[in-house]
């Protein structure tokens, strides 16, 4: 009688409690192709077993993080190494694999248009690999926001919708590529744009905005699906009209609608308390960023975002230079994540959630990323205790473990059955 048992390696990683339905769960990963897979349909239908069994010696398995508001890092600043596009992103790709970053959105802000359209054609969606995270598309931040909320935006830069879709083109020339894109819905015409880019598959962020509550609800209404970094760049709350933190519990939004916000939970962009009362009032929607600025594992000194000189001072902050503005982060995500666990005194499933399914859902790819379900993407961490990441695999392979480092693919491949042990 023929086999009906695949030829692939089967993969399973033992010993260890995995994140599945919302919870840590003591339950064994299966690894196939690159996917996870289901051991039922292995057993039963296949009469299958695993060709290697990985020790995780009670190591938490988590999704691999996501990152979907990044503008650069490593030395890299997206927005303007206008010369070096390619190996910049690749650059940050590599170096995002040590925290557990396994997707990300490399994040454009606020430019000339001849900038935008050298940069945006030159940034290419990618999957992940032992080269570096993949690129899930490009988040657009500027000119469209407002001047009052420009934070770290140059305002000679900032640009209103006077045209109509015509200005969107005339400034980015294409939006092949863009993921997500913010705007401030305060603008005229704003809810026409929100309307054609959601057409275009394009999620849409409010953010950089001094929108009153009803301005981002029509927003919302009109397609938008997610705020920018909640209370930084945005009027304050007020209790007769919350502005835009007021979509975290507004009766407005559309059925079947989950509005996702992101934070910077790094303890300098948003107070524990803040983050306190934004996590209790719409937890499923909270999504972990960094925000960071090229400065991102590098030290203190002056760096660079988009057009802006920025100081780093030993505290961790990231001002415009010669002012107390703060423009991005040096944080990465898996601090950011600790941060968010400490601050809010959420379970460890809610933490890690947060930078990984609900990131996955705003972007509407939670069928293959920020997920452990049967047939998604492989991409996942290990984690201990305290969520420090001891190994980081794309597509089921190793490509960062915190002894050895960066795994070249094919060295892997040499080390085969003993060198996978030697990683847990």
């Amino acid at each position: 009688m023929p086999s009906n048992r695949s030829t692939s390696t089967i993969y399973q990683f033992y010993n260890c409690r995995i994140l599945k339905d919302g919870r840590l769960q003591r339950e064994d990963l299966w690894i196939r192709d690159g996917k996870i897979l289901n051991p039922e349909k292995l057993f039963f239908d296949e009469k299958g077993y695993a060709d290697v069994r990985i020790d995780c010696k009670n190591l938490l398995i988590a999704p691999g993080y996501i990152d979907v508001q990044i503008n650069g890092g490593f030395g890299v600043d997206f927005s303007s190494d206008v010369e070096n596009v390619e190996e910049g992103v690749s650059k940050v790709a590599k170096g995002l694999l040590a925290y557990g970053c396994t997707s990300f959105c490399p994040t454009i802000v606020t430019s000339p248009p001849e900038i935008y359209r050298q940069i945006i054609p030159r940034i290419k969606l990618r999957d992940g690999s032992s080269e570096g995270a993949g690129v899930l598309g490009i988040h657009i931040e500027g000119p469209f926001i407002s001047k009052d909320k420009k934070g770290a935006h140059p305002e000679k830069y900032l640009k209103k919708f006077r045209q109509g879709w015509d200005d969107v083109m005339e400034t980015y020339s294409t939006l092949d590529g863009v993921k997500l894109f913010t705007i401030a819905p305060e603008l005229e015409h704003s809810s026409d744009i929100i309307k054609q880019l959601v057409k275009r598959n394009i999620r849409v962020s409010v953010g950089h905005s001094s929108a009153n509550l009803s301005q981002a609800e029509a927003a919302v209404k009109a397609g938008a699906t997610c705020i920018t970094h909640l209370f930084n760049a945005m009027g304050p709350f007020h209790h007769r009209d919350p502005g835009i933190v007021g979509l975290l519990t507004s009766h407005k939004i559309p059925k079947g609608v989950t509005l996702f916000y992101g934070m910077i939970a790094d303890g300098i962009h948003t107070d524990p308390a803040a983050l306190r009362i934004a996590y209790r009032a719409h937890p499923q929607g909270l999504m972990v960023v960094t925000d960071a600025i090229n400065a991102m594992g590098f030290p203190i000194g002056t760096h660079k975002i988009g057009q802006l000189d920025v100081d780093v001072t030993s505290d961790g902050r990231a001002c415009i230079s010669g002012t107390n503005t703060l423009c991005g982060s040096i944080v990465t995500m898996d601090k950011c994540v600790k941060h968010f666990l400490e601050a809010t005194n959420c379970s460890t499933e809610e933490a890690l959630e947060a930078g990984t399914r609900h990131p996955a859902e705003m972007l509407g790819i939670a069928a293959q990323k920020g997920t452990l379900d049967y047939n998604s993407d492989a991409d996942f961490i290990l984690l201990d205790d305290e969520l420090n990441v001891q190994a980081t695999y794309i597509a089921g392979e190793l490509v960062w473990d915190k002894v050895k480092g960066n795994h070249d693919k094919r060295a892997v491949q040499r080390k085969g059955i003993s060198g996978f042990k030697d990683i847990v």
